[in-house]
Parts: structure tokens; sequence; C-alpha cells
């Protein structure tokens, strides 16, 4: 569906914002992601805009300029499911839906699959084991990279209630304090920002939410990501920050620890430009495609559609097929479903 002429309101600009900022952000980082800042710059320069993977690329062969991956397509696969069990998320029907996608994946001759956490629990899944218990060691950023359209689809103003959400989202692949806090911080940035709020002014309520998340799970890996977050973002604070310096502190690994307070810090130093953050992300060297879309996405949603680069966002289109307006108006539909009477609102 095309982009309608019409002025579109700040709630669906904001909500369109996320899904095509989260996109654009993979879709930079894809050819860059598993190399380290020094390959990057001997096989691409430096990443300016859209371009196609060097030959035999290890995850990314096969695609083309512009792009998605896997972080993309299991965002848009996770909203699909919130859509279709709109009295709350259908876990068991998730699993299918992961399982169906790689399936799909391979299928299609490409080469990027379930991430680690997510394969090994659905692994464990299909031998019997249940789905608590099988994902208690998932702690990469997977639950992370797809969280988005549950910050769409649910308001900020109950941090519990949100955190209860991402946690099920999260349960199946991620059901650790460290992936459900930083899925749950990335959800709150998304969520207040659909609903008013700057990047900046949705930290605190990211950090809260973190905080919260953190009692969920398993006891696995770091045990403070708002400490890690905040830490991060103090970096990007700092005079003379770059973002290669916050990239090399910060760490861009895989690991929740490092790649969503990376993405966090990345987005702070790009003053919430989602794609100033998200070619800083392609460039940062690692988990590009990952760190490119959370930032993307979270500030996509607090700034909007509009205003993210128009021409970036037509070749992004051109190579994909994107159902973004379908997608952020059901996702809002639920919302609205679910908007507190009370609460805490987004101010503009």
């Amino acid at each position: 569906m095309a982009p309608e002429s019409a002025p579109i309101p700040p709630e669906r600009d904001r909500a369109r914002g996320a899904l095509l900022g989260l996109a654009l952000g993979d879709a930079l980082g894809m050819p860059t992601q598993t190399c380290d800042r020094a390959e990057i710059a001997r096989l691409y320069g430096r990443i300016e805009g859209f371009v196609a993977p060097v030959a035999d690329h290890p995850v990314a062969h096969g695609l083309t300029a512009g792009q998605t991956t896997d972080d993309t397509e299991q965002s848009f696969l996770l909203a699909e499911r919130l859509i279709a069990s709109s009295d709350g998320l259908d876990e068991a029907a998730w699993v299918r839906d992961l399982r169906e996608w790689e399936a799909g994946v391979r299928r299609r001759g490409l080469r990027d699959l379930l991430g680690p956490s997510s394969k090994a629990a659905l692994d464990a899944i299909a031998r019997g084991v249940p789905a608590a218990e099988a994902a208690c060691r998932g702690t990469t950023n997977g639950a992370a990279m797809r969280i988005t359209p549950l910050g769409i689809a649910v308001p900020p103003g109950n941090i519990p209630d949100l955190v209860t959400r991402v946690e099920s989202a999260c349960r199946v692949t991620h059901n650790t304090g460290e992936a459900i806090a930083a899925a749950a911080a990335v959800a709150a940035v998304v969520s207040a920002g659909v609903g008013g709020m700057g990047f900046e002014a949705a930290i605190p309520i990211a950090l809260e939410a973190a905080a919260e998340g953190q009692t969920r799970g398993a006891r696995t890996g770091e045990d403070d990501m708002a400490g890690r977050i905040s830490s991060a973002l103090d970096l990007a604070r700092q005079d003379g920050a770059s973002a290669g310096m916050i990239a090399a502190r910060t760490g861009t690994s895989v690991a929740s620890r490092e790649s969503v307070p990376a993405a966090f810090a990345l987005l702070l130093h790009a003053g919430g430009d989602a794609w100033r953050a998200a070619l800083a992300a392609a460039n940062a060297g690692d988990d590009t495609d990952t760190i490119g879309a959370i930032a993307g996405a979270m500030g996509g949603a607090c700034s909007g559609a509009q205003a993210l680069p128009a021409e970036r966002v037509a070749e992004l289109r051109a190579a994909n097929s994107l159902p973004v307006e379908r997608v952020a108006d059901a996702l809002l539909a639920l919302r609205h479903r679910t908007e507190p009477g009370g609460g805490r609102r987004a101010a503009s």
C-alpha cells in the first residue's frame, strides 16, 4: 500500500515510523553484520546508504542493497501474531510461527536463520522440554530486535502490564532477566514514542521497564540491564564522544547487554535521529543490523515516519514488500483496546 498524500495523524505517523525506522536500520546494517569495524572500512569504506553485501557473505549472501533481514521479518511476524491473538499472545502459535518462518528462509536459500537463543529454545521445545525451561539461557538480542510491534500495541501507562506482555513474547525463546529487561526497555521507548514522547523524555520509562523486566525470567546473564543502558547513555553524553568510541566501549555483540545499550547510546548521540543512528550502527561492527533496527525503531517511534528521509524510505519500499500501513493500523487498534483509563500519558 502506498503512503497517503493527506496529513497523517501523529500517532499513526509514529507507529509507521517505528516500523519503517526498524526496517531502515536493519537494511543499512545488513551488509556489515558479523564484520568488525576495520573489516567494514576495508570492504565498504564508510556506509552512507544501502549497499549490497560482499560476495558469499556468511549471513547476508543472496540479499541485495536495501533488503531487510530476520530482524524486520520476525518483527512483522510477531506483529501478525499479536493481531491474530488480540486477547493475549498465543505462545504455542508463536512457536509454530518461528518454526515455519525458518523453514521458509531455508526454502528461499538464505542463510539468516534463527538466532542462537531462539534456535536452542525451539529445538528443546520440540524435544518436549517446557517452554519456560527451554529458554532459560536465552540472553541474546533476538527478543529485543523483534519487540517493536508490541510497543506499538501496548500503551506505556502501566509499566508492569507492559512488561508482562513483553515477557509473554520473550518466554518461549528468551526467558531470562537480561533479555526480558532489554526487550522491555525497547518496547517502552516505542510505546512512549507512539504516545507522543521524544526519545530523551522516554528514557526514564525505558529504565523503569528494564528494572521491572529484570525481575522476570531466569536469573541468567546480566543482572542490571537498566544500569548497562544508563552507563551507555552517560558515555554518549560525554564531551567529545563519538559513535566509534560508544561502540567500542559498550560492545556490539549479539548479547543483549551490549547491543541494546549500544542502540540507546547511538540514538542519543545522534540527537534522536533514526537515520543518523542507523548509519552509525551500520559502521559500528558486529551485530550492525540488529543495533540499527533497534535504534531505528525507537527513533522512528519518537519522531515519526515523516522525519525519516523520504528518498531512503522510497528505496527501502522498492527493495522490500513491507505492509507498514496495514500492520501499524492494526496494532494501534489493539493499543486503543488496552488504553488505561488513567495512568501516564505521553506529552507531545
